[in-house]
């Protein structure tokens, strides 16, 4: 379902990924956990496009996506016209030349990889319901009745069902993190990427997302999940991946990062934690 091969991504001087290698099967969910700052977020934005790798390989969703030479187009391939990727939130440093077969490729992943952000990025000025829709209905043209189906449906599986015709702020922070998940999952994806979905909630909400993970996971949903919920990472996850400077230092089951880390870097990361 995912590999990823020798990902590195530099922003001008600063080298942030130094050659990710990861393999995440199907059905699988993986939790990513390290200090803040160690690439954790960039790693998940490069999967889904939102942030261009400059070299490596990432397969996803049924996509490869390939680049050498970090922030230079391949001079070399003249089989392509060149043209301008326009990026979700692009800034002048993001901003990349690339092929049009790259783009294409870059845009349907996008499609079939959702994504959650730790601010959430609700429409405010739409209701719960209006939020789900609008991404099938301007992505897949789908009729507003087909959209209206779906919504409801996924509003009931995260729980929502009842809060359709309220508006963001009338929301509490375990409520709109669900209806974004919701909003997400309209797109049929084949992939869930997380970045920090629990950080900025009350401990008692915490659980009504941690439940709907949970049940997707069960689901067959294939997941990855940038954490500082470190009970969430040891009882939910296949996999935990610990990050440290742009590297991948270990992976493996929750049992043995938290119990019994091979790696001296996760064995330190895990004690401060514990202390």
């Amino acid at each position: 379902m995912i590999s990823v091969r020798n990902l590195h991504k530099y922003y001008q001087d600063h080298h942030i990924l130094k050659g990710i290698n990861l393999d995440v099967r199907r059905g699988e969910l993986i939790s990513i956990i390290g200090r803040s700052g160690c690439g954790k977020t960039t790693f998940l934005r490069c999967l889904n496009c939102l942030e261009i790798l400059d070299e490596g390989t990432i397969r996803i969703a049924g996509i490869t996506l390939s680049r050498t030479n970090h922030n230079k187009p391949d001079k070399e391939n003249k089989s392509h016209r060149k043209v301008r990727l326009k990026l979700p939130f692009q800034t002048p440093e993001s901003e990349s030349v690339l092929d049009e077969d790259f783009q294409i490729k870059a845009n349907t992943i996008r499609k079939r990889v959702g994504m959650l952000f730790q601010d959430l990025n609700l429409f405010p000025h739409l209701t719960v319901l209006d939020n789900v829709i609008i991404a099938p209905k301007i992505v897949k043209k789908e009729s507003s009745i087909q959209a209206k189906l779906r919504a409801v449906q996924l509003l009931e599986k995260v729980g929502m069902e009842k809060f359709i015709d309220r508006y963001p702020h009338q929301l509490s922070g375990g409520q709109a993190q669900r209806v974004a998940i919701a909003r997400a999952l309209a797109l049929n994806p084949q992939v869930m990427l997380y970045d920090e979905p629990t950080s900025a909630l009350d401990p008692e909400l915490v659980v009504e997302v941690i439940e709907v993970m949970k049940n997707l996971h069960r689901e067959g949903m294939t997941q990855i999940v940038v954490t500082h919920a470190m009970n969430f990472a040891k009882n939910a996850s296949d996999f935990v991946v610990y990050m440290e400077d742009g590297n991948i230092i270990e992976i493996g089951k929750p049992e043995q990062i938290f119990n019994n880390p091979q790696d001296e870097r996760t064995k330190n990361y895990i004690k401060i934690l514990a202390d």
